[in-house]
């Protein structure tokens, strides 16, 4: 199992990501890919932008023990996250996951893991900017409800 994680400024290319998760991996039958982009619209119309900022060396190792906790809940071949910090503009490229597995519904669910951990759990500070400022993004009550329903044990 590889686990690779990349906090950057700069931008990533989904095509260069995917062909090196699934170059050489026989084994592997489905890759599940998210990429999150900046919109003009969050908490209020008329977003312009993001201004992201993280804590080095703490946000790395709270997105590879998300990783961790993906792997240990799915067969999984390789996790890839990369999140980007620093301004960003309309329509670029936030967030890239990128999971593999031998399995679609192992690779779906553990993408879908990653992004609601991701959104809670990872030490990332959002700003909204708009043409009169901006304000700092506080959690919303749906994604930690997300999150609770991962720990809740699910029946038969």
């Amino acid at each position: 199992m590889n686990i690779d994680i990349r906090v950057q400024q700069e931008d990533f290319s989904l095509g260069q990501e995917y062909d090196r998760i699934r170059t050489d991996k026989t084994q592997v039958g489905a890759i599940c890919c998210f990429s999150g982009l900046v919109r003009d619209f969050g908490d209020n119309e008329g977003v312009i932008g993001l201004e992201l900022e993280h804590y080095p060396g703490m946000t790395e190792k709270a997105l590879h023990e998300i990783a961790s906790q993906a792997c240990n809940k799915w067969p999984l071949d390789s996790v890839l996250i990369i999140h980007r910090v620093g301004a960003l503009k309309l329509a670029d490229q936030i967030v890239l996951t990128i999971v593999s597995s031998a399995h679609r519904q192992a690779a779906f669910a553990a993408g879908e893991f990653i992004m609601d951990y991701l959104k809670i759990s990872a030490p990332f500070w959002k700003k909204e900017l708009h043409h009169k400022g901006g304000h700092w993004v506080e959690q919303k009550d749906s994604d930690v409800t997300k999150l609770e329903d991962w720990k809740t044990p699910k029946g038969p």
